[in-house]
This record gives structure tokens, sequence and C-alpha cells, in this order.
């Protein structure tokens, strides 16, 4: 089984009220099934962390009278999680239901018998165990995740209880007595330890970075905008999803529109993009002046039949040939204004603005311009999703080109309307 990852682009066309999200996710129940595993792994985590707090005590054993008793640094060693279900608890998060564990503690022991004190150490064992709880989920101020725990009930079925060191071979005869008190103990304990385990976790998530760098370049801000929602089969979160520059957040002159995931009930997690995110990024590397690049001939495929220089270049431009005879050339692209990814009812539209200016490189290394052009293409494009994969097509729609400048005469190009590609 695998996760069924959806990039739900599409879905971010769909209109909605009441959100201002730049990205979306959900878990639907079939994807809380497969992670189930993980929870209770978390669970076995936060329960092992810390010290079972200190049980004190006086019990009336026969033929010995009262004896005081006294446990201590006990810790979970083995916690084995049987039978166990996971589902959405509408509204608050996520409910965890365990039964038939098993549990195994350790810690050390001390006694007081007619004022005689002893000590040694101690192994428990507990079967039967049942536990349930509910993992809540909200948002802080500052767009962190918020878990709290509630609705927690165990409770304990056999337990078995075995002493080592000082006068044990004597106490373990009474072990069946110490079986109800102890078994009062551990259960009491049971859901304290683990709110204390959420609540260490809730501490993590205060100082949770709510942004990240991705490149010299560009930061994206994931932070919480709204409170998660969780309904009876899924739970949906909504993150801001703006990108800014690094080292100075100007504002993107895009605003977030709501926009719904499609109904995709089949797979574990859907992911939705909106076109604000995508444009928020588009600005960032334009204003950084991200989106250029050189090319140099060393750089065009081998099986290329057309060069980077003026004998090639030169069979579309006679004067340039002429010029400068036998002279390797550079191709400097360029976007004049940021990339615009529109998103459609049934696909996409992205908008390039770009400009190419050819250099001749001269003996001493210098670049002299021969022709500066406007490029202009607009693209359309298509998303086909499957549990597995995501492919889809793309298409040329219209491309449009104009001379700004050019010291080598008339320059002219033409390029077919019909490109299309797709991927897989």
């Amino acid at each position: 089984m695998i996760w069924a990852f959806v990039f739900a682009l599409l879905g971010a066309c769909s209109w909605a009220e009441g959100t201002n999200a730049g990205l979306k996710g959900r878990v639907t129940q079939k994807g809380l099934e497969y992670g189930q595993q993980f929870g209770l792994e978390v669970v076995k985590s936060l329960l092992k962390k810390e010290h079972v707090p200190d049980l004190n005590g006086s019990y009336n054993i026969p033929l010995i009278g009262d004896v005081g008793y006294s446990v201590s640094r006990i810790q979970i060693q083995e916690l084995q999680l049987n039978e166990s279900v996971t589902s959405f608890s509408e509204g608050t998060g996520v409910r965890l239901v365990v039964s038939n564990a098993r549990i195994h503690l350790s810690g050390v022991w001390r006694v007081k018998v007619l004022f005689v004190p002893d000590s040694g150490t101690f192994d428990l064992s507990v079967s039967d165990l049942s536990l349930s709880t509910e993992l809540g989920v909200s948002r802080d101020d500052g767009g962190r995740p918020q878990v709290w725990s509630a609705n927690c009930r165990s409770s304990v079925g056999r337990l078995d209880v075995k002493f080592h060191n000082g006068a044990s071979w004597l106490y373990n005869l009474f072990t069946g007595a110490l079986q109800a008190p102890l078994r009062y103990e551990v259960n009491r304990q049971l859901c304290p330890e683990l709110g204390k385990g959420i609540s260490n976790l809730e501490r993590v998530l205060k100082t949770m970075q709510v942004s990240a760098q991705i490149d010299p370049f560009a930061a994206i801000d994931y932070s919480l905008v709204n409170k998660p929602v969780i309904a009876r089969e899924h739970g949906d979160i909504d993150l801001k999803g703006e990108f800014y520059g690094v080292g100075k957040h100007t504002e993107s002159p895009f605003s977030p529109t709501p926009f719904l995931l499609p109904d995709e009930g089949d797979h574990m997690l859907l992911l939705g993009l909106s076109e604000f995110s995508a444009n928020s990024a588009a600005f960032v590397y334009f204003t950084a002046g991200a989106l250029r690049k050189n090319f140099r001939d060393d750089m065009i495929p081998k099986r290329s039949p057309i060069r980077l220089n003026t004998g090639s270049m030169g069979l579309f431009l006679p004067e340039l040939k002429k010029l400068y005879p036998n002279m390797p050339m550079e191709l400097h692209l360029s976007a004049r204004k940021q990339p615009l990814l529109t998103c459609l009812p049934d696909s996409l539209a992205l908008a390039l603005f770009g400009a190419a200016e050819a250099f001749v490189v001269l003996p001493n290394a210098t670049l002299a311009s021969a022709f500066l052009l406007d490029l202009d293409a607009s693209l359309a494009g298509q998303l086909q999703l499957d549990s597995a994969k995501v492919g889809g097509s793309v298409a040329l729609t219209n491309f449009s080109m104009s001379v700004v400048r050019s010291h080598v005469g008339s320059v002219q190009a033409t390029l077919p309307l019909n490109c299309k590609g797709r991927w897989a």
C-alpha cells in the first residue's frame, strides 16, 4: 500500500466561502487508518518518556500487619497495543481506542515492616488494558498547531508483580493481596501520564517554525490561517502558502481567494495549491531577478543542428555573419514581467513574458549586442490524477515575438502554435 498524494490543482479552481488559504490539505479516514501505526508509536513514545509518579501508602497483610510501601522510579519498559481503532472526532480531532493491550513496568520498591526497612526492584506486567482518548487540534494566534488530550478513559484487567532483592522471597508470597491497590494506582496514572506527554508535545509545537527558506531567493509561509476543520470522514487544514523574498518580506500583489478541494474519498491525502501560491512564488523570483538564464554554445545539446555562433545563426541573419564571421555567441533569456498562472474550471493557463537578447563574444571577451526580442507565450495545461501518480499535458496556445532592436539587420522568425507535450 502506498500513499496516494494528489496534487489537486484543478480542485483549486472551485470556489468556497470563508477561507483565505493558499495551500489546503485533507486527510481522509482511509489515510488516518493507514497512519494509525505511526500514531500508536507516538502514544508509546509519550508514555515511555516520563517516569510514573511515585506511589506511597500502606496495606495490612495477614500475619504480618501494616506494611508501609513506597514505589518509585516507575518506568514503562514495553507497551503492546494489539487492538486499536482510530477515527475522526467531529469538531475535536482524532479518537484512539485501544483494547487488550499489554504493558510492562519496572521500578524500585521500599517497605517498612515492624519498623524494619527493606528495598529492591520489581517488574510489573499489566494485561487486558483498555484505553480511549481524543487528541484535540486547533491553532494559536501565530498560526501554529495546538493539541490537547480530552475524554481519556482507561481500565486495567490483570496485573502481575514480581519483587527482586531484599526479602522479596517473602513479599512474593503476598503479591495477590497487592494486586488490587496496585491495579488501582496504575489505572489512575495512565491518563494523566498520557496527558503530560501531549502537553510536552504542545510545548514543542509552540516553538515550531511556520516558515522555511527554500533557496537563496525565496521562503514560504505555511502557517495555519484557520482552525483545522474535523468532519466525520476527514480532517482539513488551511495554510497560508505565501512565498516571500529572503531578507525582505515584500507583500505580494496577489490576494488568496477561497477554494475547495475536490471530493476524492478514495485517496488517503489530498493537497491543494491555489494560483495565489504559484503567483506569489513567481512574484518573488521575478523581483529577485532570478528568472533569467544565459546560454553558451557548450550548453546546447551536441545533437542540435543550431549552434550558438555566428556561422549557424548567420543562416537566418546574413548580416550577422558578415559583421562577425565565425565568432561565438551568447543568448540571454529573462522575464520582462512575472509569469501569471490562472486557474480555469477544467484547465490551467500560464502566461509568460520574456526577453531574449543575443550577443556576439568578441575576441577580447566583451559582448556586443546583436538583437533584442520580446517573447510572449501562453500555455494551457491539464492534470490527470490517479491513485499512484500525477500526469498531465501542456499545449502552446499563443506565441508572439517582436523586435525591440537589432544591430544586424532584419530579424524574422516564426514558431508553430500546435506545440504539445505530455508527462506522466
